[in-house]
């Protein structure tokens, strides 16, 4: 197997995307660390897991970029268009990373050695990127290949990965960090090493993931070269009308699709490994993608990778997009494997106080499911879960995403919010404000100096012009500002405590008071 890499390229991607160039110093970040960073960068001592505090130190003109794996797969389908102009069957592992069959191509322009280099001078010339080519035995070998730039003899994989560290193991996906740590501790640090233990033994000691780390170590597949070959009825074709032009429509369609296209494997005990994207426009333009996965697919990684797809063929550059929308869309299980984690476990419920496992995971993905088909009836706004966000107010620090879209901060939540709210926030804010009147103990109105002061102690609170409800404590206020010269009215907060009344408990308010003269109040949220 032959594998391209394009090395850094989530760094890459948000560069170009951001119509900056590569020779200045960039990274993208996530959770506050590098997830990847161009050769650049790296020059000034920027290397991955580095805090961004630090990073910065070390790269003052760092520029700064968060996680897209939306943009990293759109710009990634440029490089895959230009592989594909010289050889069929590519699969895109995923945005960086790309394979494809090495016989027949090889046989084609000369040999392996020829075939790579006029890989990487077509990338270059058509995409404008850099990329390394590596061939060996199976994926995993493969692509540490490619980040060696080596062309590995037949039969030698295993040799070619014995020296190399055992932290390999844990790629992009994988979820192997556990494993490796472990190994790590054991003593075990090269793959060599762990590739010499007796399979029974590892079976016994790591289980079905040790199994699979195992064959990887020792240069052979991760999975069985005798898989089953899927049913042409597992296929899931649609149709569009009107046709899909948009990637937000397109995007939203791919989370319905990708349940179904899931639940019809697994009603057979199925899980998809390949996916297969092919696409019809309406004025006829065939347009196709495989994807190869390491983990059996789950229904939101169909969705992410259809949208993804759409993405990129969609977004391209003039010339290269499709002349008009997507009319039929096929999804094709390219292999399957047997479904492992669909299995329900015979203990299910038996012990309330263990952790999360395959039956958790099982209730989550129906229940996903049955989100999507809510959103189905309803549209994307129908399902929401709350994300806290930054802000300076309470309305501001909670944002309702639709269920499947991407849980991106808008701004830490812990960073310094000039003019924030204090503790406590409220238990309740009000979707719409409650327009109120606060009066002094005179019975006037009490409003804002131009200093955002109260004209008066605020005695009673009234509502719809009944009688004032006695206030018999408050704090603030609060001056409400953007952060930078405001034009508007004279703004400020207060907590007001107001006092049992005829079939009312004590009560604590957050209200707001806008304008100097004529001032407005309004009721935000109430406190437990």
């Amino acid at each position: 197997m032959l594998v391209l890499w394009c090395p850094d390229w989530p760094a890459v991607a948000a560069v170009a995307a951001a119509g900056s160039v590569l020779t200045r110093p960039a990274a993208v970040f996530h959770a506050n660390r590098v997830v990847a960073c161009t050769a650049v960068a790296r020059t000034r001592n920027v290397r991955r897991g580095m805090r961004r505090r630090e990073a910065e130190s070390q790269c003052p003109d760092l520029a700064v970029f968060g996680v897209d794996e939306a943009r990293d797969a759109r710009l990634f389908e440029n490089v895959a268009a230009a592989v594909e102009e010289l050889v069929v069957g590519l699969e895109v592992v995923r945005p960086g990373l790309l394979a494809v069959p090495v016989a027949g191509a090889a046989g084609y322009f000369g040999g392996e050695p020829q075939l790579a280099e006029k890989l990487v001078d077509q990338v270059a010339a058509a995409a404008g990127v850099e990329c390394q080519v590596g061939v060996s035995e199976g994926l995993f070998a493969a692509t540490l290949a490619a980040r060696q730039g080596v062309l590995v003899e037949p039969g030698r994989a295993a040799e070619f990965l014995a020296p190399l560290p055992v932290t390999e193991l844990d790629q992009p996906g994988a979820e192997r960090a556990d494993l490796v740590g472990l190994l790590v501790r054991l003593g075990l640090r090269t793959l060599g090493a762990f590739a010499e233990l007796g399979e029974r033994d590892v079976v016994a000691r790591f289980g079905r993931t040790g199994v699979l780390a195992h064959r990887l170590a020792r240069g052979l597949s991760d999975r069985p070269p005798l898989r089953r070959s899927p049913p042409p009825e597992l296929s899931l074709a649609e149709s569009f009308d009107p046709v899909l032009a948009r990637v937000d429509v397109a995007a939203f369609m791919a989370k319905k699709l990708g349940a179904r296209f899931h639940a019809a494997l697994a009603d057979r005990g199925l899980a998809c490994t390949r996916l297969g994207i092919y696409a019809t426009t309406e004025n006829g333009e065939q347009l196709g993608r495989v994807w190869r996965c390491a983990e059996p697919l789950t229904p939101q990684g169909v969705a992410d990778r259809v949208r993804w797809q759409f993405e990129g063929w969609l977004k391209a550059a003039p010339g290269e997009r499709p002349t008009a929308g997507v009319a039929r869309l096929r999804l094709e299980p390219e292999e399957t494997v047997e479904g492992r984690s669909l299995q329900l476990g015979l203990w299910r419920g038996s012990d309330p106080g263990a952790g999360p496992g395959e039956d958790e995971e099982l209730a989550a993905e129906r229940a996903g499911r049955a989100f999507v088909r809510v959103q189905g009836l309803l549209g994307p706004e129908g399902v929401v879960t709350p994300l806290l966000d930054g802000g300076r107010d309470p309305a501001s620090r909670v944002r309702l995403i639709p269920w499947g879209d991407p849980r991106e901060l808008a701004g830490p939540p812990d960073a310094t919010w000039p003019a924030r709210l204090p503790s406590p926030s409220p238990a309740t804010v009000l979707e719409q404000p409650l327009p109120v009147q606060v009066v002094d103990d005179q019975g006037r109105p009490v409003g804002l100096t131009a200093r955002k002061r109260l004209t008066a102690p605020p005695h009673g609170l009234r509502v719809a012009g009944g009688p004032p409800r006695p206030i018999t404590g408050w704090a603030g206020p609060w001056p409400v500002t953007s952060g930078r010269r405001s034009t508007g009215p004279q703004q400020a907060r207060l907590q007001l405590l107001l006092a049992a009344g005829e079939n009312e408990a004590p009560e604590a308010v957050l209200v707001l008071c806008s304008g100097t003269e004529n001032p407005l109040w309004t009721v935000e949220g109430s406190y437990d």
